[in-house]
């Protein structure tokens, strides 16, 4: 198939959508007062740069914005430009190792300054500046330069073929942040620029007022934001911590807040919940997937700060035995039936959808408590001392299994580490406050990317519908460590030189067909060889007020992506 016709984002899967999401209501800015928002992760930070945490990256949604981003059904919208560029309009060449993004005239900043090309180039240099760590370096993977003729013209250049260009200022992983601002804030420094971390300047429909980490944003209406009469709220609340039941009830029961994301809350609490009357629970399938991440250095608290999760091998985790009997020990099916009901499916992928990039190779739907034991026992793990807990090399098989705090997420933990018990792992559970897990503080023992654990369980998702970003999270050069400030997608520490050299070939792969049989390869290189144990896909559930307007649920872009088309009935 020729390059041109089978460009990924244009033609195959119809995923370019040429106008942006508009609201039909209207009236001056800031006519609704405030909107209060839940999210029972707090935001300890505002630069998604610095974080991959979901309430890090969505509270930051509001105020800074990439040049195009995805709605509610998957399609590539543009933003900041005008057009999102393809083949066929002439926006990437035929080689597809070049794409022009045209910026939208007359763009400022939220301090009343031009939001320009330089901008756009500056985010670039901040990720991929080589003292720093970037928590979303895989979006700027393959980039050999950005170029700016001009202020509104931004030319990207890769060093190969990119079937999929939208990568590089597409999504909410991959906002611009203002050059100005950020300017004595590259590499090493990042961390240190505490007052534009916190308080970005952007070109989003609010502007922050003030920020308490781990705890509540004040937003205001942004007065130069593009849109006359938007937002339509003069304020947002965003409040975080807590749990996910007082979030869900502050919202559907009491009417204290007006949207509350992500309700990992059993159906039954939830359609209690509803019965309130005062708010209604909405829900989506993405990609999201709960797993369990497997550590494949070594995370020995003897060891030294620059050793520890650093070290590899991890004891005996990366020995294929051993993660898949772990994974024959667990009931998915009852995992779905506690936790999430309809809004839940089984899943053995790590990229469960869309179809065309979803493997069909295993089936983990069946527990198999004896076939796991069978499995460890053939290997020579066996129990020599009669304690009830097998050795390997001598050394107790006990692993530390870590979360962040939820209900849903510390019943699976008991119920995990009693099928573990009956295959002679001995597990020792810790949770997390979500706020620290998933921070991105370098000085924290306790972040997911530190890793300081045997195990650890968490879920996220990826922007758009093309799964080949995401999958570069296994790519050898993401590990976070010491050097990248801890920064970095891949968390498992997972390596592969053959994982990486297929990953090339999916890029450089136009067909859409042969690039989803390369995609459910790299899912399945990266599962058969123990970087994680999928649980369960998992369907997004927030709820919002029954006088909140506007509401579309995204669950391929951040779920506040049209905040500025929100409004209260009846105003």
């Amino acid at each position: 198939m020729n390059l041109k016709t089978a460009l990924l984002g244009a033609v195959a899967l119809g995923l370019v959508s040429t106008v942006a999401h508009a609201a039909d209501h209207e009236g001056e800015r800031g006519r609704d007062g405030e909107v209060r928002i839940i999210y029972w992760q707090a935001p300890s930070i505002l630069n998604p740069y610095l974080s991959s945490g979901t309430k890090d990256i969505e509270s930051a949604s509001l105020v800074i914005e990439p040049l195009a981003r995805y709605d509610e059904n998957g399609n590539l919208t543009p933003w900041l430009v005008d057009d999102v560029p393809t083949v066929s309009n002439g926006g990437v060449n035929e080689d597809l190792t070049q794409i022009t993004w045209n910026i939208t005239p007359g763009l400022i900043w939220s301090d009343g300054t031009a939001f320009t090309s330089a901008d756009v180039k500056f985010t670039y240099d901040y990720c991929t500046h080589p003292e720093g760590g970037c928590a979303q370096a895989t979006k700027y993977e393959g980039v050999e330069s950005v170029e700016t003729p001009d202020d509104l013209t931004v030319i990207v250049n890769f060093s190969r073929p990119q079937p999929n260009p939208y990568g590089p200022f597409v999504g909410n992983e991959a906002p611009i942040i203002q050059a100005a601002q950020f300017a004595d804030c590259l590499g090493a420094a990042a961390p240190e620029c505490t007052e534009a971390n916190f308080n970005p300047i952007g070109t989003g429909p609010f502007v922050v007022t003030e920020f308490k980490p781990n705890d509540v944003i004040t937003y205001a209406a942004n007065d130069n934001y593009r849109v006359d009469g938007k937002p339509a709220f003069a304020s947002v609340t965003f409040k975080g911590g807590g749990d996910a039941t007082a979030a869900g009830r502050a919202v559907m029961e009491t009417g204290e807040f007006d949207y509350a994301w992500n309700l990992q809350l059993a159906p039954d609490v939830i359609a209690q919940m509803q019965e309130g009357g005062k708010g209604t629970p909405v829900a989506g399938f993405g990609p999201l997937v709960e797993r369990i991440m497997l550590n494949h250095t070594n995370p020995d608290p003897g060891l030294g700060p620059d050793e520890r999760s650093v070290i590899r091998p991890h004891p005996f985790l990366q020995e294929p035995a051993v993660y898949k009997a772990m994974s024959m020990a667990i009931d998915r099916p009852l995992l779905v039936e506690i936790g999430y009901g309809q809004a839940g499916r089984v899943t053995c992928n790590w990229v469960p959808v869309p179809q065309i990039y979803a493997s069909t190779t295993f089936d983990c739907s069946t527990q198999d408590i004896a076939g796991a034991n069978a499995m460890l026992d053939e290997a020579g793990f066996v129990d020599s001392d009669g304690d009830g807990i097998r050795e390997a090399n001598g050394v107790p098989m006990s692993i530390l299994y870590q979360t962040s705090t939820n209900a849903v997420r510390q019943d699976f933990q008991a119920l995990i580490k009693q099928w573990w018990s009956e295959i002679g792992i001995e597990t020792e559970l810790r949770n997390i406050d979500a706020s620290v897990f998933f921070g991105g503080d370098p000085g924290s023992p306790d972040t997911f990317q530190k890793f300081y654990a045997d195990v650890e369980m968490y879920a996220n998702t990826f922007s758009g519908t093309d799964p080949q970003t995401y999958l570069g999270n296994a790519l050898c050069s993401k590990i976070p460590s010491p050097d990248s400030q801890w920064q970095g997608e891949n968390i498992s520490r997972f390596c592969m030189e053959e994982f990486d050299a297929l990953h090339a070939e999916l890029a450089a792969t136009a067909d859409i067909e042969e690039r989803g049989r390369l995609a459910a390869e790299l899912n399945d290189m990266a599962v058969e060889n123990g970087k994680m144990i999928p649980l369960v896909h998992r369907g997004r559930i927030s709820a919002h007020a029954n006088s909140l307007g506007g509401v579309v649920l995204n669950v391929w872009d951040s779920e506040l992506w049209n905040i500025a088309d929100w409004y209260r009935i009846g105003n």
